[in-house]
Parts: structure tokens; sequence; C-alpha cells
């Protein structure tokens, strides 16, 4: 590396870490030498400078340097000409600033410019031009053009050289002001009849190693008889002017009077500046001496202007003064919101003070108009914190929550101090970004739901919903089954859950007569990680459907005889004969029975009470009446559809048990071969017609079974539902009647009284006539219905 290089650290304390390193290094480098090992001196591992996404941040200076991450040192980019950076400034320098992410830290860099010799001096005209009358006086002074040398400190304009120096000679010329003129002095008086035209060459000597120069050629035409110079009222003046002044604004008025007389003593004023861009912001009246405005001036540019003027005679004599010009600041420049690094996303758990944002303002006004103070919006949970150097943090001052707010918008407003003041403002966006820190909340504390039994396998009941206030994958919400008993039944048989829409379906169908309810969990779970879950409890009620007709429990129908109720001849209007009793294993309005008289030998004499089924005369009994009278009463509950059961009552119209017998003997006997013989033909009948069946519903279950098994083991992919057939039992309590019912049969103790007594059904009030018994009373019991056998054996009840 071509020069030397300076290394400078300073620690401060911002942010996630700050700090500043200076370097120095000589202009011209070759692109792509190394200015230094950034990492090494910041003490950062270069893998940091990788996973940070290190990068320079610079407003006007990243043309020229570039950070190369994977070895960890800063290289020039581009060749740097010190001259065209700084110009005559000093010290030249870059500065940047190198930014890392993650935890934001940035880093102050400062790359000094050393100016080496490679600008020779130079003059503006190749060629200078002097009339000087030959009486001019030993000592007269005339001011030369000043050669100009970019270069600055010791490469910069060291002494003048003039040849030959018979008439003339330099004036001490010292290097410690480089703005002083180059005044040649007459030392030897000139005679225009020796030497009416004199050449000269002056020589601008810089101070480089090795040391560089430049000319001009002198050219003297002697003149006669002007022996008086110009002189200025004053070597220095001084004025202001403010900035953004309009052009034609005159700044100054200078003077100079000459003692000669006629065309000598006139006086022409002229700008020599010949470094800078004097003469493109202010021109002087050639005549009167005013300096006005042709450009424009800023303050933030150049804050003070030396403008050096020369006055000329009409001889060639001429006199020089200085004109020194301040500038005053106006505000009129906004404050520069600069950001360095900002994160557009933020985790709503992250920490308090954790730095989002980091910016740098600047104000190129002074005092006043330069002082800045900033604040951001309000009702918003952060704060900004200032630090040196116009450097501000946007930090976290309160807990984030994404569910109340998603994003901000955040307006950092800066104002100067200035009158009147200026702004500027800029807008950060920030987008909150979501943890799963809300569990699902079902829309209900608890849920009830209805389904009529004898439904299909798979029927959808209702849906549960719960939301969850979180945001994508957080809050997508599974419906799982809690495991769970219903009467020892794990619940999974009985009801499934969906788990994405949480509809519940009926995994089997339902038996009122079984199970009235029952309840379960339902567990609501995000897609987080960690998961968050939520229960709630589901009752599901089942309603009774009008599935069961009515069971009539009194009177006993038997298979082998007839049973008969015997109700005197001297009956009276409204003669209790008996009362059919009857349940209904359903429930409700499906439970309600209704009595009616379907059919009967003689309608006139006997009524069924339509609520109570008691069977009661509703005339006279005379003896014209038949003694056997059959009655057929039909039993029908109230359900939609109405299901019934019919009943055969045998009444025998009679005052004593030997007109009874000599009724129903002959029917007896009669009957008795044709039983027997039915008998045996349905058996047969049933018994192949079973085998038959049997054979039949046996192949075809294999053949759907076989069936069912490829089409669900090859063939489809939506789940088996297991159908589960409903139980049923007796009517003795453990099944689809609940209790055991006892009912009280109701007898008259005299014909031709009302007076009732009460007895068990089936006590020894029955008899039983069957010509093969021995003449013992037996109660038989049997599920045949006689409303078709008419001629069936006897049995009488006694009144």
């Amino acid at each position: 590396m071509e020069g030397m290089i300076l290394l400078c650290l300073f620690s401060l304390s911002f942010g996630s870490g700050i700090a500043q390193v200076s370097y120095t290094i000589p202009e011209e480098m070759a692109q792509g030498s190394i200015i230094g090992n950034i990492a090494q001196d910041l003490g950062l591992e270069i893998k940091r400078l990788s996973s940070g996404k290190a990068r320079i941040y610079t407003r006007d200076s990243d043309a020229y340097i570039e950070l190369n991450r994977e070895r960890g040192v800063l290289l020039v980019k581009e060749r740097i000409d010190r001259e065209a950076l700084c110009r005559q400034t000093t010290p030249c320098a870059l500065h940047f600033q190198i930014i890392l992410e993650n935890p934001i830290e940035f880093y102050t860099i400062t790359v000094q410019i050393t100016d080496i010799n490679d600008n020779a001096p130079t003059f503006e005209e190749e060629k200078m031009e002097f009339k000087i009358s030959e009486s001019a006086t030993i000592g007269s002074k005339f001011v030369l053009q000043r050669a100009v040398d970019r270069d600055v400190g010791t490469n910069d304009l060291r002494r003048y050289e003039l040849k030959p120096s018979e008439n003339f000679a330099l004036k001490g010329y010292s290097n410690t002001d480089v703005n002083k003129n180059v005044e040649m002095v007459l030392q030897k008086p000139l005679d225009r009849e020796k030497q009416e035209q004199i050449s000269l060459v002056l020589t601008a000597v810089d101070g480089g190693e090795p040391q560089m120069s430049g000319t001009m050629l002198i050219v003297i035409t002697v003149l006669d008889a002007n022996d008086n110079a110009p002189v200025f009222t004053q070597q220095t003046y001084k004025a202001t002017v403010t900035e953004n002044s309009p052009k034609g604004t005159i700044v100054a008025t200078v003077r100079a009077s000459d003692a000669d007389q006629g065309p000598n003593s006139k006086i022409t004023y002229s700008i020599t500046n010949t470094l800078d861009d004097v003469r493109k912001v202010f021109q002087i009246n050639k005549d009167n001496g005013e300096v006005s405005l042709i450009g424009n001036i800023d303050f933030e540019d150049s804050r003070n202007f030396q403008i050096h003027l020369r006055a000329s005679d009409e001889g060639g004599l001429t006199d020089s003064c200085k004109l020194v010009i301040d500038v005053q600041d106006v505000n009129d420049n906004k404050p520069e919101i600069n950001i360095m690094s900002k994160s557009t996303v933020i985790l709503e758990n992250v920490k308090l003070n954790t730095v989002v944002t980091v910016i740098n303002i600047e104000d190129k006004d002074t005092g006043e108009n330069g002082k800045i103070q900033c604040f951001i919006s309000e009702n918003v949970p952060y704060v900004l914190k200032s630090s040196a150097n116009n450097f501000y943090s946007l930090v976290t001052d309160s807990d984030l929550d994404r569910e109340t707010s998603s994003e901000y918008n955040i307006t950092v407003t800066c104002s100067d101090e200035g009158v009147p003041s200026l702004s500027s403002s800029v807008t950060l966006t920030l987008q909150i970004s979501d943890v799963n820190d809300n569990a699902p909340v079902f829309e209900r504390s608890s849920y009830e739901a209805y389904i009529v039994e004898n439904n299909t396998p798979g029927l959808s009941i209702f849906t549960v919903k719960a939301t969850d206030p979180d945001w994508n994958q957080n809050a997508r919400v599974s419906y799982l089954l809690e495991d769970s008993f219903v009467n020892g039944v794990p619940v999974s048989s009985y009801v499934s859950v969906s788990a994405d829409s949480g509809a519940i379906h009926a995994v089997r169908s339902f038996d009122y007569e079984q199970i009235k309810d029952f309840q379960f969990l339902i567990k609501a779970q995000d897609g987080g990680s960690p998961p968050l879950s939520s229960n709630v409890t589901v009752k599901i009620q089942i309603r009774d459907q009008n599935d069961n007709p009515p069971q009539v429990l009194y009177p006993v129908q038997t298979g082998g005889s007839v049973v008969a109720e015997m109700v005197p001849r001297s009956a009276d209007v409204g003669y209790l004969v008996t009362k059919v009793v009857a349940v209904d294993v359903d429930s409700g309005q499906n439970a309600w029975l209704s009595y009616k008289l379907q059919k009967a030998t003689d309608r006139a004499l006997f009524e069924v009470g339509l609520q109570n089924g008691e069977i009661r005369t509703i005339r006279q009994v005379n003896d014209k009446d038949a003694v056997k009278q059959r009655l057929a009463v039909i039993v029908e509950d109230n359900g939609q559809p109405s299901r019934s059961a019919t009943v055969i009552v045998n009444v025998a119209v009679a005052d004593s048990f030997p007109e009874v017998m000599s009724e129903f003997t002959d029917l007896i006997h009669d009957k008795e071969y044709n039983d027997y013989l039915t008998f045996y033909l349905v058996l047969a009948l049933a018994v192949v017609s079973f085998l038959f069946i049997t054979c039949v519903v046996v192949i075809i279950s294999v053949k759907i079974y076989r069936w069912r098994q490829s089409r669900i083991l090859y063939h489809s992919n939506l789940p088996v539902i297991p159908y589960y057939p409903p139980r049923y039992s007796d009517t003795l309590g453990t099944g689809t009647l609940q209790h055991v019912y006892n009912y009280e049969v109701c007898r008259t103790t005299d014909s031709r009284k009302s007076d009732c007594k009460f007895g068990r059904a089936g006590s020894q009030n029955v008899l039983i006539m069957d010509p093969s018994s021995t003449g013992t009373m037996q109660r038989i019991q049997s599920e045949k219905s006689i409303l078709d056998e008419p001629d069936s054996p006897i049995e009488v009840r006694r009144l």
C-alpha cells in the first residue's frame, strides 16, 4: 500500500454499540487497494459482518470506499483525487458509517486523504503585458498574476523566480500567505530609447518531491511619463452580505486615487482572484469600484469571501487591496432525516427498550438555525431517544399486542430553532409479528343440542365454533374429542367431531329408551408452537320418537282358552265390565294412550272410556242379549304417526256359571280338532319359510360383506362409521320399559250393586274352563292374539 495508514479507535455508548475509527491514506491509490482491516480494528469477527449484513452508509462517499465482508477489510473502490474532492480544504476526509443488523450496531469511519505532489503550479494566462512609463521611479511595484497549485501543504506553491532580473526583481514572497500578491519591483530605471520592450519569464515552483513548476511570459512595453501609481484608500476592506441576497446587490465600494492628471489619472478597477470562483459570484464596476452580486450566495457552501482588487491607471501603474466579505446565515435549510437502519417487522413479545430504528439528523444552518428538536406522534408504544452527534434511536416503550394493533405508522418530526422555524418529517411503518399468546375461545360457555332417536349413523348434529384472535397458523383451530366414557362406553362410539369445521356427527343410532342424554368435552387447539387450547362441555339430549306401539297388560291374551268377563243380566247403565290396561314405553305425547271400541257383537250395549279404557254398559242389559259378547278394543298412542294395539275382550252375559258353560261347551269341542290341525300346518310352514329365508339372507350377507370389504380396503378413503343396532330387552324393568307396572282390577260383589273391591291382576277370580283339565283353575298367559279365534276354549271370570 502506498503511503501510511493511521488508526484511531474511540468507544461510545449508543444502541447496541458505536465506535469511531480513523484511517489516513494518500490520494491516487489504485483501485482495490486495502485501506485497513476494519473487522480487526473494531474487534469484530468476520462472520459477524456477514450475519449482520454489514454495509456502508454515506451520503456522498460511497463511490470511493467499499467494504469486503468476506475479508473484513475496507478497499478503494475508485481512484481518489483529493483536489477534486476537497479543493483547498484541509484536512480532506471521507466520513461514513458501517451499519450492522440483528442486533443493530453502527460505527463511524473517517478516512483522511493526504496530498501528493501531482499538480504543477499553473498560471491562468500564458502571457501578461505591462505598459510602464520610462519615468517610473525605482521601487515601483507591479502586481503580477499569481500561480495556482491545486496541491496543499508542502506540495503547494513555495516561491517565484523572475528572469532575467536586470531591471526588475520580485518582492519578497512567503508561502505562509498563499493569497498574498506577487509583486514585481522596478530596481533599475527604464530607458525606452534603449529598450522599448522587455520580455521576462516568471516561474512558480512548489515544494514537492520532486519539485514541479509553471511559467508565464511577462511583456513590458516602456512608455513615457506616468510616474504616479494609483493608491487605494485602504489596504483591506470589510463587508457583510446575507445569503440568498438577490443578484445585483451592491456589497461594497472601494476607492483609489492617482496624483497624476489627465489620462494618466484615470483608474480602472478589476478583480484579480484566480483560484476560487469569486469572479462567478461578484463583479466590480471598473469605473466606480462598486462590488455587486452576480451569482447566488449560500452560507452552507462559503461563509466568507476574499476578493483581491487592482486599480490601474492609463500608464500601467497599479495598486491592490483586499475585500473581505462575511456571509450571514439565514434559516433556509430544513433538517434532513436520514434513516440509517430500521426493522420493518417486530415480534409482539419483544422486550422493552428494543432498538427499532436508528436515524441521523442534519441541518446545514448554524447557530440557532441549526439546533434541532425531534419528536414522534403520540399514542404509540415507542419513544425517541437522543444521543450525541444528532443520532436518535426509536425504542419500544411499552408492551406490544398485535391483536390490538398490527401496524404502526410512526411520524418522526424534526424542527430547528430558527425564525421562522423549519421542519421536516418522515413516516415509519412498523409491522407487528404475531406470537401464539391467545388460546381459542368458544362462542358459548357450553353447548346443548338435540337429536331424534333412531337417527342415521353419520348424521350431523350441530357445529361448535371457536375463534382465535392470533394470526395465520397461530389462529388455525382444530377440534378434538376428549376421551371420556358414557355408561362405561367410550364417547367416541357415540359421536365424532370434524377437526376442521367442528361439526359433531352421530356415530351410532340412538335409542331414547336406552339413553336419554349424555355429555362430553370438545377441545379447540390452535396451530401455534407450543399450541394453546380450551375445552367446552357439550350436552346431547335424545328426543323420543314414536317407535314403540302400546303394550296391553290387561286383559291378558291366552292362546289355549278364552278369557271372559261375566256381566249379570240385571246390570244397570254404566256398569263397569272390565278395564283395558296398556302402557307405551315411549315418552311425552307418544305415550298418551286413547281407547276406542273397534268392533263389538252389540255396539249398543257397551262403550269404552277414551282415556281410562273402562268398558261399561250404555243401556240396561235384557234377556234378549246374547250370552257371548265379543269386543275388539283398539289402543292408540298420540305419536305422529300413531301406533296402536288391539285386544279382544270376551264378555259373558249371564247370571250363573252353568249358563255360561252351556253356551261355550259346543264351541270348545268343535274347535279342538281344528286347533290341532291348524297348529301343525302353521308350524310346518313357519319352519320351511324360516330355513329358506335364512339361506337367502346368509348368501346375500356374504356377498355384501366381501364387496364392502374390497371397497373399503382398496377403493375408498372415507372413514368407516360403525353401526351399532339398538338394544332391546324385556318389559320387566331391565329394557325399554323402565318401571314394573302393577295394575288393579275392579269387580263387583253383587250384580245389582256398584260397590267395587280391588285386587291384583291375575287373582283367583279368574276361572279357566278347559275340558282337558281336571277342574283346577289355572291362570294362562300368552302373547298370541285371539282376535280371530272366537271359538277357543273359554276362560270365565266370575263376577
